[in-house]
């Protein structure tokens, strides 16, 4: 993860040239994504870049590699100073709300403070999590060869909820306590682009499902959305003589905006005790989600046969 401060006046300049390099990073082996997250209103114009690779060497490759260092010197003139850089090993994906905001902190922890820094963080976190959109926490150790900073992320839903806790009092207390452990702390904030359909706010807590679950779950949401759509707006398209290609993409906004913004939300909240990992601990419990989503299905699907009057 970097962070780069661009001077006033470039940032079409390094806006291109960030896609260059995305471009650039494609092409080296492990490579799995790249995000890209602006400034926030009001603040400095600071641009934060996530490249995410399926190993250390292959990581360590990009970084090292001298077509990324042509990079760096092409785009120097861009940036008011050297980019700010952290390497994340491990943690968990996330999934976020539309308007979440994540804060990463690196810490210069004191040489034989490492134990004392931990205990400190779990007494933060403990504190975090009796805060307002408080939505999760990870902590990363440093790296060895690569960087030696101690890395805490944490995901608030909201800017403002972020805010209240950098600027609270308990947080300032719990500074106070632990700067004897650490030598300084560099705060950012990244701001996140798109909403998650499966998010659940437990804390520490909060993993996601497992992927044969969000698919059963999205399918559940998904066929009668699907099938509501084709009988109302499907039809009134075809009356209009809307051309199928366009009555595809607006069926499509509207799905994934029911499924986004209504449905999965409903979904996430009556299947939770089945979709969270943390609840989801017996075998009974197993089953007896799984036949409440094919119980589902089997609705849906007798539902919209004699809707349609197709049932044999």
């Amino acid at each position: 993860m970097t962070s780069q401060k661009v001077r006033e006046g470039r940032t079409d300049e390094f806006q291109r040239w960030q896609e260059k390099t995305n471009r650039v990073a494609r092409e080296f082996e492990g490579f799995v994504g790249a995000e890209v997250y602006p400034p926030g209103a009001g603040e400095e114009n600071e641009w934060v870049t996530v490249f995410r690779f399926s190993g250390m060497d292959h990581l360590t490759a990009w970084l090292d590699s001298s077509r990324r260092q042509a990079l760096l010197q092409e785009a120097a003139e861009f940036f008011e100073g050297p980019p700010t850089q952290e390497v994340l090993r491990g943690g968990t994906p996330s999934e976020r709300a539309p308007e979440a905001v994540t804060a990463v902190i690196s810490h210069d922890v004191r040489p034989g403070h490492e134990q004392a820094f931990l205990d400190w963080q779990q007494k933060a976190l403990e504190a975090q999590q009796q805060a307002p959109g408080f939505m999760g926490s990870e902590l990363f150790r440093p790296v060895q060869g690569v960087q030696e900073h101690w890395v805490v992320v944490f995901r608030f839903d909201s800017r403002e909820h972020l805010d209240e806790w950098l600027e609270s009092d308990v947080r300032q207390e719990l500074l106070d306590e632990g700067s004897q452990h650490f030598v300084s702390f560099d705060v950012r904030k990244v701001g996140s682009a798109f909403s998650g359909w499966f998010r659940f706010d437990e804390g520490k807590d909060s993993a996601a499902p497992p992927n044969w679950k969000q698919a059963m779950s999205v399918v559940l949401a998904l066929y009668p959305t699907v099938m509501v759509l084709n009988l109302t707006v499907g039809i009134g398209l075809q009356a209009l003589t809307v051309r199928e290609y366009i009555g595809l993409f607006l069926s499509n906004v509207l799905s994934v905006s029911a499924l986004t913004w209504l449905l999965m939300p409903l979904v996430n909240r009556a299947l939770a005790f089945w979709l969270v990992p943390g609840r989801c601990t017996s075998r009974r419990t197993q089953v007896l989600g799984t036949g409440v989503v094919v119980l589902g299905y089997l609705v849906s699907i007798g539902v919209f046969g004699l809707i349609t009057h197709q049932i044999w």
